[in-house]
């Protein structure tokens, strides 16, 4: 039986960004990929500064269009705020080049990459993990389950759900030229454009990525609220459309992120961001993170368990639980955000700015800040 350090299921950001750091720290990585290489991802696609900064390698080659200029639009609201930076804001993939590339890397290093191959089954033992797949058995001192919003390995390893998980629908949309032209010069947010949620226009090289997303667990037809979507950015023909659903995990999961020698990582462990629903930097981020946990412990699952937390706790978790406050005031409650807006919306985008750009980190005091300038406010 062939014999790993880490296994890693999932070969999206965090788990090719997991295999790489422990392959270049000259473990023996197992990535699992039940589909074949490259596949198509459902994802707007925007990988924003400060996740793209951290990676250890160029990623130019799967850029489809580098974003310098946002804009915020408010339903109902003739107002509407933009930024710009020199550096690009956001850089626009698709994620099928863009995992596969990631994965390319991890195997330079020396990762092993066994493609189709299902998870079928996984044993905990005393100083490793069996695993069953579809292509035989394997043994693994650790394993990284980055396996998706999903996540059949972490219901194998025995998680029941905790997280927060919205609904969102994505549309792969090619445009006429006139219309392309027009919408490809910036990246567009439209917020209440779906109640307690927003609709996004990302330009690609070729077509644009449209979609829209409740940050509310709720009942509804999002397919409606895009139809109004395209009516608002004036698109009246589409010459060709694919379309996608999926959930969004935007809330981490509230029973642990290690179980035994079983870690879990980005959309499986929920760190997509509460704000914006963006999840790669964070996956990204998180695998890193989970590797370096895995190799700085050794054999003792305990250590790897306690040191994978304490490295969430530096930042991730501070920020998210930051990020969710700040979305619990965008979406739930518009007569404090319009308050806000009124006073600081320039300087508000400019901040989500910053934080987009690594700029500037995620204030650890935003309800006292917020206390400070409306006495009267109160919180959930």
């Amino acid at each position: 039986m062939n014999a790993y350090d880490m296994a890693v299921i999932g070969t999206g950001p965090a788990g090719a960004m997991a295999a790489y750091t422990a392959a270049a720290a000259n473990k023996r990585v197992l990535l699992i990929e039940k589909e074949s290489l490259p596949r198509y991802k459902t994802c707007g696609g925007g990988l924003v500064f400060r996740g793209k900064s951290r990676l250890p390698f160029p990623i130019d080659s799967t850029i489809e269009k580098e974003c310098r200029e946002i804009e915020v639009y408010f339903e109902g609201s003739k107002r509407y705020f933009s930024a710009r930076r020199e550096e690009p804001i956001i850089s626009m993939v698709m994620r099928d080049s863009f995992d596969s590339l990631l994965v390319t890397k991890a195997r330079e290093k020396g990762a092993e990459l066994l493609e189709r191959c299902t998870l079928q089954g996984l044993t905990q033992e005393e100083n490793g993990v069996l695993l069953q797949t579809s292509m035989g058995a394997f043994k693994a001192t650790y394993v990284v389950a980055a396996d998706g919003a999903l996540s059949p390995t972490a219901k194998l390893a025995g998680w029941e759900e905790s997280r927060k998980l919205i609904p969102a629908l994505e549309y792969e949309v090619a445009v006429n030229p006139d219309d392309f032209e027009r919408l490809s010069r910036t990246t567009r947010f439209d917020v209440d454009a779906v109640p307690y949620g927003y609709a996004w226009c990302f330009p690609k090289k070729k077509h644009l990525s449209l979609g829209v997303c409740s940050l509310k667990k709720q009942k509804i037809n999002l397919k409606d609220y895009y139809q109004a979507y395209l009516k608002k950015l004036q698109i009246n023909e589409l010459l060709s459309t694919s379309a996608h659903g999926f959930q969004i995990p935007i809330a981490p999961r509230t029973t642990g992120f290690s179980n035994g020698r079983v870690f879990l990582a980005g959309d499986a462990a929920g760190f997509a961001d509460p704000l914006t629903a963006e999840g790669i930097s964070n996956a990204l981020y998180s695998g890193e993170l989970a590797a370096k946990a895995l190799i700085e412990s050794g054999e003792s699952s305990a250590v790897a368990g306690q040191t994978y937390q304490a490295l969430l706790e530096e930042r991730l978790l501070p920020e998210l639980k930051t990020s969710s406050l700040m979305a619990w005031i965008f979406y739930a409650q518009p007569s404090m955000r319009n308050l806000l807006i009124q006073k600081y919306g320039q300087r508000g985008c400019e901040l989500l700015t910053d934080l987009f750009m690594g700029k500037k980190a995620f204030p650890d005091n935003l309800k006292q800040r917020l206390r400070e300038k409306i006495p009267l406010l109160r919180f959930s």
